[in-house]
């Protein structure tokens, strides 16, 4: 049994405000579990900065270590599928939620919850992927699930297209041979966005225009939308008929306003993608498509990667709006790309 100390980054609801900080924890302050993991990596998303903000609607009860990714090694197995040594990457289900998470360097969980690490994954890219690689590439696979095709031609509009989410979906889709149109709005990541393989890049603020008709000009074969609200409302109203939109997120607005003209007049299918509570066949699906046909290089100019010290003042610049790409946190120390 593990009796080592170890850190933590965790956040307390006070009378007076949130607090961040880091503590020294025991193995045995950890739930039950059949893995216990020393955590290499994880990564910041927007679910983790809301977790860190005292979000209820996230996590339920504080103090408590959010981070939904983590990648490192089994230390003791009690299920047979596992054992010390093997390199994992657990994420989804409740992870970094109401369980702790992969801010601190320790987790225990249920086996259902980690996978094995391809043999030729690196674990940095893999935390670079993480849930925002692998929510990108569930959204492609709902969306050509339903029907589309690179070879069809047709726009696809990515929103939020500098997030994690967001870019990793514009190289992934652009990898593929689609017609990405990246939507943001910080223009002066455009020639970022260029890179990663966007065909046109538009302010998302054209996206907010109008917002009073019940129906845009046709325009787009498919959406992946990151950030619902007027933005997703105004998405769905102008793709093209029989067309489809894949949302998986509301960094902007929880709440959709609009007719039901896209779907009755146009044919139009709105797909729900859950990343966090699909079928762990799917999940195996995905994450086999992304260390094989859909595996995608040169990570290292959307990531940034930063220690639990640094994260506090990460979380505050996600809830800004203010992050590009990734933030990877590595828990031990901060490697260099090689």
């Amino acid at each position: 049994m593990i009796q080592t100390p170890f850190q933590a980054f965790v956040v307390h609801v006070t009378d007076t405000g949130i607090v961040r900080q880091i503590e020294t924890r025991a193995v045995d302050d950890l739930p039950p579990g059949d893995l216990l993991i020393r955590v290499r990596y994880s990564s910041l998303n927007y679910k983790d900065a809301l977790s860190a903000n005292g979000n209820r609607g996230v996590t339920r009860h504080y103090p408590h270590t959010p981070g939904i990714d983590a990648v490192g090694e089994v230390v003791e197995s009690a299920h047979p599928a596992f054992r010390p040594g093997d390199r994992v990457i657990a994420g989804g289900y409740d992870l970094g939620m109401n369980t702790p998470g992969g801010y601190g360097q320790y987790i225990r969980i249920p086996a259902g919850w980690a996978l094995p690490l391809p043999p030729d994954t690196d674990p940095l890219h893999a935390i670079v992927l993480g849930t925002a690689g692998f929510t990108a590439a569930l959204c492609l696979q709902r969306l050509e699930d339903a029907g589309l095709r690179a070879a069809d031609g047709g726009e696809v509009l990515i929103t939020g297209a500098t997030g994690g989410v967001g870019s990793l979906a514009v190289m992934l889709l652009a990898q593929q041979g689609y017609h990405v149109v990246a939507a943001t709005g910080k223009p002066e990541q455009a020639d970022l966005l260029r890179a990663l393989g966007a065909a046109t890049v538009i302010d998302r603020r054209t996206l907010e225009e109008h917002a009073e008709k019940a129906l845009h000009k046709q325009r787009w074969a498919a959406v992946i939308d990151t950030v619902g609200g007027a933005i997703l409302a105004n998405a769905l109203k102008a793709t093209r008929a029989y067309g489809w939109v894949a949302a998986c997120g509301n960094a902007a607005s929880p709440e959709l306003s609009l007719t039901v003209y896209p779907f009755i007049l146009r044919g139009v299918s709105l797909i729900g993608v859950d990343a966090a509570n699909c079928s762990l066949e799917l999940r195996q699906k995905i994450w086999g498509k992304l260390s094989g046909p859909w595996q995608l290089h040169d990570l290292s100019r959307l990531t940034t990667v930063i220690g639990l010290a640094d994260l506090s003042a990460a979380i505050d610049a996600t809830l800004a709006g203010q992050q590009v790409g990734r933030v990877v946190v590595d828990l031990w120390k901060q490697p260099q790309w090689d």
